[in-house]
């Protein structure tokens, strides 16, 4: 018998694999340079403005664990992202890790960092909506789009508030967007910024982009504005800043970037990274559980419905095969569904023809989110 519950319409869910894989940290890959990223801010050793962290090489080698669940660091300015779920990897012995979206080093705030089976889930966090709050300095444009960067242009012109409001209906809505410079985007099988940093001009094509909210929050005298925006996915904030300058006439660059939203992940859901290298120690001299800072894996599928399973029918999902759906009470749409067992997510599931069909069945053995951690976010 399968028994439907309420989280929202079934909705047919799309994700890139190879986005969701490719910063996957396992012992059985490892990727040391930055890879996707997911908000157009993108990074790698070949970048000029990428800080190499030292190995720790004189670090004892730990036992590695199943920990499963989501952290969503506050990541702190300066630090790189493949480098930060590298510290989670390590705090928490875990076996697998991966993030959901690069932050630049010069960026703080939300970085989901997807441990264990929460990997799975990674493309259903990149695909939702980011918001960020970012600081732009007038008068300079720079070959990166930020204060790491050569300047490039300059002027004396300084925008007026009134200018800069008027102008924001234009960046807002489906747009279209030359991605920076230095990006990872490919061309002709080099990524740009290895081209860029050869000294070679490169002609990126523009790309659809969608801006659901862009404000002006602040204005000073002191040739910066701080802005809010709420973005969907393949957006450079970057280059928002760049494009904006260059139409009021008196360029610009970002200097300051922080990130407050990622899909279901709010401020409030960040912890510093001091906070959890603390709850760490506690964990190791028997005060605490390094759980409390978990939050369940299916706190990423909040925007598809779930859907519950008798155990004889979870038994036949778990061996990845079909099960029919029949009775009143089955589904009569199409589309994705985690599937939960007496409460416990079991795996993502198609809905098609008449049969729920798994995609990937979770196994959740080990450490998991304390209870009461989903709770905690309502």
């Amino acid at each position: 018998m399968i028994m439907p519950t309420a989280n929202g319409v079934i909705a047919q869910q799309t994700a890139d694999s190879h986005d969701a894989e490719e910063n996957i940290f396992s012992d059985e890959s490892r990727n040391d340079g930055e890879r996707r990223v997911d908000n157009g801010e993108r990074r790698s050793n070949n970048d000029p403005r990428h800080t190499k962290q030292p190995r720790q090489n004189n670090q004892p080698r730990r036992d590695k664990r199943d920990v499963h669940g989501w952290v969503i660091l506050d990541k702190p300015i300066g630090m790189t992202s493949t480098h930060a779920v590298a510290v989670l990897k390590r705090l928490f012995q875990a076996k697998r890790a991966g993030h959901a979206g690069t932050l630049d080093p010069l960026a703080s705030g939300g970085l989901p960092i997807a441990l264990g089976e929460a990997t799975k889930t990674v493309p259903f966090v990149m695909d939702g909506r980011k918001r960020y709050r970012f600081t732009v300095a007038w008068g300079e444009e720079r070959d990166t789009d930020d204060t790491e960067g050569r300047v490039v242009k300059t002027s004396d012109l300084r925008p007026s508030a009134d200018a800069i409001r008027a102008l924001l209906p234009q960046f807002t809505g489906l747009i279209e967007q030359i991605p920076p410079q230095y990006s990872a985007i490919k061309v002709q099988g080099e990524r740009a910024y290895d081209l860029a940093r050869d000294g070679e001009t490169v002609e990126l094509k523009p790309r659809p982009i969608e801006i659901h909210e862009l404000a002006l929050v602040e204005h000073g005298d002191n040739g910066q504005s701080v802005f809010e925006a709420e973005c969907g996915k393949g957006t450079y904030v970057r280059a928002l800043a760049r494009d904006i300058g260059r139409i009021l006439g008196c360029f610009g660059h970002i200097c300051a970037l922080r990130r407050t939203l990622v899909g279901p992940f709010r401020e409030t859901d960040m912890i510093p990274l001091e906070e959890l290298e603390a709850l760490c120690n506690r964990a190791a001299s028997g005060e605490g559980s390094l759980a409390d800072a978990l939050l369940p894996v299916e706190t990423a599928l909040d925007d598809i419905p779930a859907l519950a399973v008798t155990r004889a029918d979870a038994a036949r999902l778990h061996r990845g095969q079909a099960v029919l759906l029949r009775g009143r009470d089955a589904p009569n749409s199409s589309g994705t569904v985690y599937v939960t067992v007496a409460g416990r997510l079991l795996a993502l599931a198609e809905i098609g023809n008449g049969e729920l069909i798994p995609k990937r069945v979770f196994n959740l053995t080990g450490l998991t989110a304390s209870p009461g951690r989903s709770n905690e976010r309502v």
